[in-house]
């Protein structure tokens, strides 16, 4: 069977390290055909990484027009900046390429209803690459959720916790988009891999929608207080006040009386986290210490000394044999591939459906409805915290779209 055709947009951190990926692990399946990034010291790196790993010689450029016109490229996966991730994907779909787009926050509702429409016009497949919906937790606590375990989930909770001060005030030297929406913006503008997970777990588009959402933010301080004691007194940066809130919560309320609480807290000093955490009526985790409480084997009298104890903190890892996804207790003997191997499962996800023409497991719907968020709470925050709707981009056949992934 020929190999997929790919050519990738963006050859930044992220794009770079996917773009290895694809070389060391696809490479019987892909094919690196076009390489794109507007710095070319990106795309020639990318490209002796490539042939390195394959032989393979793939078209470089600094035009994204070069790839989505070549008749050597059959998906796009795209890895840009963040404000010109929709317009690209929508250009991509308009061209047939199948669209494998990075995670981002939208900057207008407008961008999101464009990238609906592009794919209802087209009908290009597309999927949303949110690689924290195949970690093994999350993966777990679905796979639980679906069986029923946990019980009616009633409540669900995560977070973008992760100390982003020296990537960020080093955006000019690393040529990265955060700094740029770091001085501009106040939102929570890095929702999905948060969201993504909790979305799945709740139906969402799939039986359940998300309705409304508040949202509110500290102060800005971190990054003006790090700039002081990491840069010179003359640099750029020096002085300046940065528009984002150093945490933002935003609480999100769901058709089926579901709530979700994100927090992005990037900008103070902290380990990293997720913080997912899921409330069942039958049942409870928490990532933080990675632990799942459940009613019918903790009872109820039993369960303030079962924590005070901690005997049971950590035992999610002492279940996952019970509770993992088949997919998860295979992969776990031979681990591969980045961020603990959600890459390479979310890669191996999309190729499988790119070569046997499957429905995408993210889509266009979720896509929309996860990067809303970004502009929404943007919204939020700048009236104090007034509800905003959040918008129904499946146009009510959310409730008759199948529940399950």
């Amino acid at each position: 069977m020929s190999r997929i055709k790919l050519g990738v947009i963006g050859l930044g951190q992220r794009g770079g390290n996917l773009t290895r990926d694809i070389a060391a692990l696809f490479k019987k399946e892909v094919e690196i055909t076009v390489l794109c990034d507007s710095y070319a010291d990106r795309v020639d790196k990318s490209y002796d990484e490539v042939f390195n790993e394959t032989g393979d010689k793939p078209f470089k450029t600094t035009d994204y027009a070069d790839v989505l016109n070549s008749d050597n490229v059959e998906v796009v996966l795209i890895s840009a900046s963040w404000e010109i991730h929709i317009p690209l994907a929508i250009e991509s779909m308009k061209a047939g390429k199948i669209t494998a787009l990075e995670v981002g926050g939208a900057y207008s509702i407008d961008d999101c209803w464009a990238l609906v429409r592009a794919y209802e016009q087209t009908k290009t497949p597309f999927m949303f690459l949110e690689n924290c919906c195949y970690g093994e937790r999350e993966t777990m606590l679905l796979n639980m959720i679906q069986k029923g375990i946990l019980g009616k989930v009633v409540a669900c909770s995560g977070g973008y916790c992760h100390d982003l001060r020296e990537e960020i005030t080093t955006g000019v030297e690393k040529r990265h988009y955060r700094l740029r929406n770091y001085l501009s913006r106040n939102c929570e503008n890095y929702p999905t891999h948060e969201l993504g997970p909790i979305a799945q777990m709740l139906n969402i588009n799939r039986g359940n929608r998300m309705v409304t959402l508040t949202s509110m933010a500290s102060g800005s301080y971190g990054l003006k207080e790090y700039v002081k004691e990491h840069r010179a007194a003359d640099d750029a940066l020096a002085g300046r006040d940065f528009a984002q809130g150093d945490i933002v919560y935003t609480t999100i309320k769901c058709a089926g009386g579901e709530t979700i609480l994100l927090e992005l807290d990037t900008t103070l000093p902290r380990y990293y986290s997720r913080k997912l955490t899921v409330h069942g009526t039958k049942g409870y985790y928490n990532e933080e210490s990675d632990t799942i409480f459940l009613e019918d084997r903790h009872p109820e009298d039993g369960a303030c000394n079962w924590i005070k104890q901690g005997n049971n903190r950590g035992n999610a890892s002492e279940l996952c044999d019970e509770f993992n996804t088949q997919t998860w207790l295979d992969f776990k003997a031979n681990p591969i591939g980045g961020h603990d191997g959600m890459d390479y499962l979310m890669l191996k996800d999309f190729f499988d459906c790119v070569k046997n023409n499957k429905s995408m497991p993210i889509d266009v719907y979720d896509a929309a409805s996860w990067m809303c968020i970004s502009c929404l709470s943007e919204t939020s925050i700048a009236s104090g915290g007034m509800p905003v709707e959040i918008p129904d981009f499946t146009n009510g056949r959310w409730v008759l779209r199948s529940e399950k992934l």
